[in-house]
């Protein structure tokens, strides 16, 4: 154990040296960072890792001791999380997930204000979150701590992730203010974050067990099974696995002239395994976790229904398999550190028979390795001022089976440094990130390489002290994303020469919350932000000699505007039930003004967008409502009739029960009805949106 923590120090500290060698910063901080390097070490050696305190005696807490929270306490602490933080934070938890209408992440983040999902359409269409229209590649997905990456492309489909195996989902805009985190955490305009569930045991049980079975529309089935299991009172596992096949067919109409046709969407069906599996452990004053996850899928990809065609041959397969660690530990009242590591293997075949090369068909085969190392350290200088230094090394490499192949590799070197000073009504952090980029390839010109420094700075204030929970916050921040392999090197598409994208947020909000038994309306949760980002340089693809070979620009400047509101309402029935409702509406104005005169809202950015949430539960029964907008929308950046897109909206509802059918077993049965009135549309042009579908879903837990 000794000599692997002193390796990874060793190599993170010369990762660490690269990163800052030009920086006046680390300097200063190079004392300090030795002796808690030093500090690593000394708590790494077996005769103290592997020792046992006796639980009990003074000044020691029992680790081992279960302790319960009533609802209406876990409730208040998911509040005062919201409330008090510096940036807009919007929280769904699994109880959240279990009263709407979601299949995926994807369904789920389509419920948060500011977002717009890419969706294209069936069970396995690919699905791509976009904040605040800064585009999916500014928007990164952390799965338990640590960042889900695509080199090649840069986007995460979040239709991969099933919310049966997901404990919380949380987005920031900004980043998360917590300081004991990776640097990467730091490096992009917004932070989504996926927690899976953690063996969780009442009792003395050793173990947990559930099943659960879907079935619905378009061919679904959709089995599910998990197993916790307690080793002893330290440390404890979970596997989940789940199953789903779909053929993906539904029905569709488009206008043709003055009539409309209705077809069945076609090569739109999917099947795909996931596995996962944790060891949790604790250590004392820290933790431990080492997890394994796979996934793999084979689905069709649908062409998009213009000219009267609506058949499609592409196909897709996904193979992708991560291993992560984690280990946190206080090593006293002031200094805590968090190590994290990972290694992740990608491979992606794309098949198109519809086009014949010099090989034969259309076959690539891409091969993506990742291996990541992060050292994150926070010291508590003061009872109200925090600091922290995180060092992450990331290694991406990208093999495909193309003829002169560019075969990528890329270094990324980290280092955020940020203080936190707190007080009772003001909460106030700054935060400085170093980015290194270097980049080879094997062939052609490879990009430049980059170093950069952006700074964040956010902000809570209550200005008045017995307001109820009523805060001022705000925040700034001044960010970049390096062009995906594909913006640089994808054959007759890539350009080498492209400038990576700056973006510059400024955010100003209100919260406020209120939780009194005696009043009509016993809890409420406000959010209100105003916003203005500022891109430069901003990366998009305009067709060049024809519609299959297009070219990868950078647009001058893009300024987004905006307003998001949240609004959280309990009422109180009688000891047994009780209402919750939700509302969440977007105004957004982006504009493409690069030539100083804009031609209107950039493609897919809807000026209005919201949903509405209203559950009704009854002691072991809820019945649930649900409802989406998205405003219209442009295709192009020239908002004229041909490019028009139209407002679309939905209706769900769903209901379900759970039985007691033994001590310590229970089944619920659940029931939905997806877009209740079946409405046609799209989400992106031409590809079309199912119209009324059905699930039921039994969950047996053990």
């Amino acid at each position: 154990m000794q000599s692997y923590i002193n390796i990874i120090i060793d190599r993170f500290a010369l990762a660490s040296v690269a990163v800052y060698v030009r920086s006046e910063m680390i300097r200063s901080l190079k004392r300090v960072l030795s002796v808690q390097f030093i500090l690593v070490t000394i708590w790494a050696l077996p005769s103290y890792a592997l020792s046992e305190k006796k639980i009990g005696g003074e000044g020691i807490a029992d680790t081992t001791k279960v302790y319960f929270l009533e609802e209406v306490q876990v409730k208040a602490l998911k509040q005062s999380r919201i409330l008090v933080s510096p940036v807009p934070m919007q929280i769904l938890s699994a109880s959240d997930l279990q009263r709407i209408n979601t299949f995926s992440i994807a369904d789920a983040v389509r419920y948060l204000s500011g977002v717009q999902l890419k969706d294209y359409g069936g069970v396995g269409g690919l699905r791509t979150i976009n904040v605040r229209s800064l585009g999916a590649n500014h928007t990164a997905v952390f799965y338990d701590g640590l960042q889900l990456t695509n080199a090649q492309n840069g986007q995460v489909d979040l239709g991969k992730f099933s919310t049966d195996n997901i404990e919380e989902i949380s987005l920031y805009n900004g980043q998360n203010p917590q300081l004991l985190q990776p640097a990467a955490a730091y490096a992009t305009a917004n932070v989504l974050y996926l927690k899976s569930k953690e063996p969780v045991f009442e009792n003395d049980n050793k173990y947990n067990a559930s099943i659960a079975l879907k079935t619905g529309s378009f061919g679904l089935l959709n089995p599910a099974t998990s197993l916790d299991y307690r080793w002893n009172n330290n440390i404890s596992s979970r596997l989940s696995a789940e199953y789903l096949y779909a053929d993906g067919k539904y029905k569709f109409t488009r206008s043709n002239g003055n009539s409309d046709t209705t077809a069945i969407r076609q090569n739109g069906d999917i099947e795909a395994l996931r596995i996962e599996y944790g060891t949790y452990g604790k250590i004392n004053a820290g933790s431990w976790r080492a997890q394994i996850f796979h996934y793999q899928s084979e689905r069709g990809l649908p062409r998009a229904t213009v000219a009267n065609k609506f058949d499609a041959t592409q196909r897709l397969w996904d193979n992708n398999t991560f291993v992560q660690t984690g280990l946190e530990k206080s090593l006293n009242k002031h200094y805590s550190f968090a190590i994290n590591t990972k290694y992740a293997y990608d491979y992606q075949r794309y098949l198109d028979p519809e086009i014949v090369t010099s090989t034969g068909l259309l076959d690539n085969k891409y091969h993506q390795k990742e291996f990541y190392l992060s050292l994150s350290n926070s010291y508590k200088l003061t009872a109200f001022w925090n600091i922290a230094l995180a060092t992450d090394y990331r290694y991406n490499k990208l093999d495909a089976n193309l003829y002169h192949f560019a075969y990528p590799v890329r270094n990324v070197f980290l280092a955020a440094l940020s203080n936190n000073i707190y007080f009772q009504r003001f909460n106030g952090q700054i935060s400085l990130l170093s980015t290194t980029v270097d980049e080879n390839v094997k062939y052609y010109e490879s990009l430049k390489n980059q170093q950069r420094y952006t700074p964040t700075f956010m902000f809570s204030w209550q200005p008045v002290k017995h307001a109820d929970s009523f805060r001022l916050r705000g925040f700034y921040k001044s960010i970049f994303r390096m062009p995906t392999f594909n913006d640089l090197y994808y054959t007759f598409v890539g350009n080498t020469f492209l400038k990576p994208e700056f973006a510059k947020q400024y955010d100003l909000g209100i919260t406020y919350g209120k939780s009194d038994e005696q009043s009509f309306i016993n809890r409420i949760e406000l959010q209100v932000d105003a916003y203005y980002n500022k891109v430069k340089d901003k990366i998009v693809a305009v067709p060049s000699l024809n519609l299959f070979r297009w070219t990868m620009l950078n647009l001058n400047r893009v300024d987004i505007r905006g307003v998001d509101l949240n609004v959280k309402l309990s009422k109180d029935l009688n000891t047994k039930s009780y209402l919750d409702m939700g509302l969440v509406y977007t105004y957004q104005q982006a504009l493409n003004v690069t030539n100083g005169v804009s031609d209107g809202q950039i493609p897919y950015a809807p000026k209005h967008s919201g949903s509405f949430i209203a559950s009704w539960i009854y002691d072991k029964s809820s019945l649930n409502y649900s409802y989406i907008y998205t405003g219209e929308r442009y295709s192009q950046t020239a908002n004229i009739p041909v490019n028009y897109i139209q407002s679309w909206y939905i209706h769900n509802i769903s209901i379900q029960h759970k039985f007691k059918i033994e001590k310590h077993a229970t089944l619920t049965i659940r029931g939905e009805v997806n877009n209740l009135f079946n409405q046609y549309y799209d989400v992106i042009e031409n590809f079309p949106m199912p119209g009324r579908s059905y699930r039921l879903a039994v969950y047996y837990k053990l």
